[in-house]
C-alpha cells in the first residue's frame, strides 16, 4: 500500500475500517509503533468492534487517509489484540505525555501526532503541543478556526519535528528533546527545579534518575519540602542516601522529617556517621523554632587563632560550608566569644589574634526562640546570619537570612518534627 500524504493521529480515531467489500470492520483505537530508520513507523492499527479489540498489519492495509482507510482482510480474518506493556501505543502511551526542552526550561504536553508517508508505510513526523491539537482532538479545530478569522487571527500550528525527540521505548514516562544529558547537568538548580514542578512526581523522578547526585541534591533544595519528600520517596534508598548527604544538613533534616519514619531511618542508615549524627541533631527540634531552622555546619576558630591561620584555615574549610558569612570564635569551652564578619578579617593586620578583632556584642538565640522572633532579630539588627546557643552558651547552630526567607517565599507548612 502507497500512503504519501499526511494526517494527524486524531483525525483517524474512531474511523472505520472497511473490508474489500466494504463492510465495517470497526473502528480505529490506536496504532502501535515500531523503531524505523530515521524515523519511527507505524506497525499496526489496532481497531474495536463491539468492545472486542483486533490488530491489523500495516502490510494489510489497501487505503490509508482521512477519508477512508480500507483492509485487504476480511472479519473471519482479524486478529484478537490484547494490550501488551511491550508494545509502543500512539494513544495510550504518546498522547499527553509530557516533552522536556531543557533549552526552554519548558514542558510541554503532546496533543497530537502528525504522520506522513514514507517509503510505503507511516512515520511519525512531529508532535503537535500547540492549541490547534487540542482543538483537533476535541473535533473542534475548524469551528475554531471559523472563530479566529472573525477577529483576523489563525489558529497556529505549534510542532515539533520528531528529529529533535530523543528515542523512546515502551512505558515511557516522559518525552526528552534530544540534548545531551550533560547539558541538563549544566543548567542551574532553580531552572532543573522549574522543570521538576511542571511534571508529575514519576515524571519527575525519571528525569533527575540520570543525573548526578550533586546536581539532584542542588536542584531539590530548590523545591518546597513536601515535592522534595515525594521524589526522594520514590528512589531507591541507596541513591536517596547519596542525594541526602550532599544536602546542607538542615535541609536534609526537612526532607526526611516528611518521609515515612521507615523510609526515613532506611536512608540514614545509609548515610556516614557524621552527616547523620548533624541530621538527627537537627530532626530533635520543632520546625517553627530556631532549632528547626539552623544548619549546624558553620565555621569557627579558637580565640587564639591569628588572622593568617584563619584565612589559610577558611580557605579550606569554606569548600564544606554552604553559607560563610561569618567566623565565629570560640573559647576552650567551645563556648561563643564573637563574630568577625569576612570583610573585618580580610581587612585585618595577619599577626593580629580573633580576640582582638572579633564582636562581642553579640545577639543570639536558644534553640526553643520562636521562628516570628528569630525573624525580628535578623531584620531589626540587618544579619546575614544568627547564631543558635544553648543554656550554657555553646555555639550549636547558625539560622541565616537564606533560612528565613526559604520559610517565607513560598510559605513553608508549620509541622512538628518527627523524632527517628
Amino acid at each position: 500500500m502507497s500512503f504519501s500524504g499526511e494526517l494527524f493521529v486524531s483525525e483517524i480515531l474512531r474511523k472505520p475500517v472497511l473490508d474489500p467489500k466494504g463492510e465495517d470492520l470497526g473502528g480505529v483505537r490506536d496504532l502501535s509503533v515500531i523503531h524505523g530508520e530515521p524515523l519511527p513507523k507505524v506497525s499496526t492499527i489496532i481497531i474495536d468492534k463491539k468492545g472486542m479489540l483486533f490488530s491489523i498489519p500495516w502490510s494489510d492495509l489497501k487505503i490509508f487517509n482521512k477519508r477512508v482507510i480500507s483492509a485487504k482482510v476480511y472479519s473471519e480474518n482479524l486478529q484478537h489484540y490484547e494490550f501488551s506493556e511491550t508494545d509502543l501505543l500512539i494513544v495510550r502511551d504518546i498522547f499527553d505525555k509530557q516533552i522536556v526542552d531543557v533549552n526552554g526550561i519548558k514542558v510541554y504536553r503532546v496533543n497530537d501526532i502528525k504522520l506522513e508517508g514514507c517509503d510505503s508505510g507511516a512515520v511519525l513526523v512531529a508532535v503537535d503541543v500547540g492549541l490547534r491539537g487540542i482543538m483537533r482532538r476535541l473535533g473542534l479545530e475548524r469551528s475554531s478556526e471559523h472563530i479566529m478569522k472573525t477577529f483576523n487571527k489563525s489558529l497556529a500550528y505549534n510542532l515539533i519535528s520528531w528529529s529533535y525527540i530523543q528515542p523512546f521505548e515502551p512505558k515511557l514516562t516522559q518525552i526528552l528533546l534530544t540534548v545531551p544529558r550533560q547539558m541538563v547537568s549544566e543548567l542551574h538548580p532553580a531552572d532543573i527545579a522549574d522543570i521538576i514542578s511542571q511534571v508529575s512526581l514519576k515524571e519527575g523522578v525519571s528525569f533527575l534518575k540520570e543525573l548526578e547526585v550533586e546536581t539532584v541534591a542542588e536542584a531539590l533544595s530548590e523545591l518546597r519540602t513536601d515535592v522534595q519528600s515525594a521524589l526522594v520517596s520514590e528512589m531507591a534508598s541507596d541513591r536517596a542516601a547519596d542525594i541526602i548527604e550532599e544536602m546542607p544538613p538542615d535541609e536534609a533534616a526537612d526532607v526526611l522529617n516528611d518521609l515515612p519514619i521507615d523510609k526515613a531511618k532506611e536512608i540514614l542508615l545509609q548515610i556516614g556517621k557524621e552527616k547523620a549524627e548533624d541530621i538527627q541533631e537537627l530532626l530533635g527540634y520543632e520546625a517553627d523554632t530556631a532549632g528547626g531552622l539552623m544548619n549546624n555546619v558553620f565555621i569557627s576558630y579558637p580565640t587564639e587563632t591569628t588572622v593568617e591561620e584563619a584565612i589559610d584555615k577558611l580557605k579550606k574549610d569554606a569548600k564544606d560550608v554552604e553559607a560563610v558569612y561569618y567566623i565565629y570564635v570560640l573559647d576552650k569551652n567551645e563556648k561563643l566569644r564573637g563574630v568577625i564578619s569576612l570583610r573585618d578579617l580580610l581587612l585585618a593586620n595577619l599577626d593580629s589574634k580573633l580576640s582582638q578583632i572579633m564582636e562581642t556584642k553579640l545577639k543570639s538565640v536558644t534553640p526553643e526562640t520562636d521562628e516570628a522572633d528569630v525573624r525580628e532579630i535578623v531584620s531589626k539588627y540587618n544579619l546575614l546570619a544568627l547564631p543558635v546557643v544553648d543554656a550554657g552558651g555553646s555555639l550549636l547552630g547558625i539560622v541565616t537570612v537564606d533560612d528565613i526567607l526559604d520559610r517565607i517565599l513560598p510559605p513553608a507548612s508549620r509541622r512538628k518534627r518527627k523524632k527517628i
